[in-house]
């Protein structure tokens, strides 16, 4: 059945009541725990005085969190602030050169921050994977790419290349290993593209270029090399209808967005509570499901204003740059999930998509979720904790496709034929709404700890049956109806703005 199938509004009112008291009783449970373990011993390290205005102490787990918005705040302020009016001035004077103007400011901050030995370890991997571009063979790009990339995640090849970098600073981890593993999936994009271009390849000032685009350089997110040498290139710079008031109204909810999540956390400590797995065992079922899922919210929370601040600057600088990633409560299917839009669009086009074709045949299907999950191993570090996630999310990806498949053989096929679109409909949430947890589950062990996601899972799925198992799933199976409904208005939208265009 179609996407378009219809619910009666009092129906949808009636999940939408549902869902928001759930959500107000969870929220109030996780509140007192917070409130009562403010003073915790065990949790002194995570909590610690925070806004002086409310009078009390702040949620501090997330060490990233709080250097790139303390700490770091100025000195990132300086070099994107720098960056856009550099940008700007190139914009407006050499438009033709921007590109190497932006590659000119890149080097220099990169040089700046980090010191000239990491610098020659990010330009020695370029050159290297360059001299493999010139061979035009895509398997060797693919090893050659690998193996750099290995060399950063595996030990004790990663320690060894740190270890050349001098200095001491806070962020000096995260930033050696994003700018180094960034520049090893660029490099990868620039090989592969010049691979299947049909004369000549291209210069190793093109890859420099794209490389060192400063906005990109440490955390992403990825621009494949054929999309960001295509917009670069654009000599005529023009801007659509009210883009500069989408860019200043994204740029707004961005600075709203984290002055909100630093209030949140002054009042839901949900990034320190996990630690204490024996405090965490006394809450309601209700209060730890939405422990657990306001942990995965939260990592998209951050994941999308990190891009988003990001892409407003891309933006400015007449690109095009990949999304911000979807947003986690509009997700129940393991196709959609993923926290980098960037990373996936990479891995999608030269793994995934590569391998899986069309994403019919169920062989090809797990050959490509198989080594595209053993890709993001690499890439996100192999460690037993990393090792759990892929297997969980590849053998989710591919029960789906099972799933599928099964139902789509002719009895169960007749079968729905029968069926209103409205019931289809209500069939498909309940199995969205089974679906929509087991993301929860396979995703927080990764967020927090394995130790918590298992206890999660005990507590919902053994001790909590029937009756928390049953209520979670029925409020979980509202909110998927309010996804899909959200899903019927958006395509019916698409299809007016086809026809519209059709008839212009």
């Amino acid at each position: 059945m179609g996407v378009k199938a219809m619910l009666p509004s009092y129906e949808l009112g009636f999940y939408a009541l549902v869902v928001t008291c759930a959500v107000l009783y969870s929220g109030s449970g996780i509140f007192q725990a917070s409130q009562d373990s403010m003073n915790r011993k065990a949790f002194r390290d995570g909590i610690k005085p925070g806004w002086h205005y409310f009078g009390r102490k702040m949620d501090v787990a997330d060490f990233e969190w709080v250097m790139w918005f303390t700490s770091f705040r100025n000195i990132i302020i300086f070099a994107l602030s720098g960056h856009v009016l550099f940008g700007k001035i190139c914009s407006m004077t050499v438009p033709q050169h921007r590109a190497v103007m932006y590659m000119i400011y890149g080097v220099l901050a990169v040089l700046g921050s980090m010191g000239l030995v990491y610098l020659m370890i990010i330009l020695s991997h370029c050159l290297l994977l360059y001299s493999v571009a010139l061979a035009k063979q895509k398997w060797l790009c693919y090893v050659a790419g690998l193996c750099c990339l290995a060399s950063f995640k595996v030990e004790p090849f990663g320690s060894w290349q740190s270890g050349f970098v001098t200095g001491a600073f806070d962020l000096q981890d995260v930033l050696f290993y994003g700018g180094c593993t960034f520049t090893i999936m660029r490099c990868m994009s620039f090989a592969l593209e010049s691979s299947q271009k049909e004369e000549g390849i291209y210069s190793i000032f093109d890859l420099l270029k794209y490389n060192f685009y400063l906005p990109f350089f440490f955390f992403g997110p990825v621009m494949t090399f054929d999309q960001f040498h295509a917009q670069v290139s654009t000599r005529e710079l023009r801007r659509k209808d009210d883009e500069m008031k989408s860019i200043r109204v994204n740029a707004l909810l961005h600075v709203g967005a984290i002055v909100a999540v630093d209030i949140f956390f002054h009042f839901f400590y949900i990034l320190t509570l996990p630690s204490d797995l024996k405090f965490v065992n006394r809450l309601s079922d209700w209060s730890l499901a939405g422990l657990a899922y306001s942990n995965l919210v939260y990592d998209w929370v951050k994941a999308a204003v990190m891009f988003g601040v990001i892409n407003t600057i891309a933006r400015l600088d007449h690109l095009d740059p990949p999304q911000p990633p979807k947003c986690i409560t509009m997700l129940y299917i393991f196709a959609e999930t993923h926290f980098d839009r960037g990373i996936n669009d990479w891995l999608c086009k030269y793994v995934y998509d590569h391998i899986g074709e069309n994403h019919d045949n169920i062989l090809k299907e797990l050959v490509a979720s198989i080594t595209t999950f053993a890709v993001t191993t690499l890439w996100l570090g192999p460690c037993q904790v990393v090792y759990i996630w892929s297997l969980v999310n590849c053998f989710g990806l591919n029960f789906e496709l099972w799933v599928q498949k099964f139902f789509q053989l002719g009895p169960f096929a007749k079968l729905e034929a029968k069926l209103s679109g409205a019931m289809s409909r209500r069939i498909r949430a309940a199995f969205g709404a089974v679906n929509f947890w087991a993301i929860v589950l396979y995703n927080i062990l990764a967020l927090n700890s394995l130790e918590f996601a298992l206890l999660v899972t005990k507590r919902l799925l053994v001790m909590g049956f029937p009756v928390s198992t049953l209520s979670i799933w029925f409020i979980t199976y509202c909110g998927v109806q309010l996804i899909k409904e959200r899903e019927r208005i958006l395509a019916i939208q698409e299809e007016e703005k086809g026809d519209k265009a059709k008839v212009e």
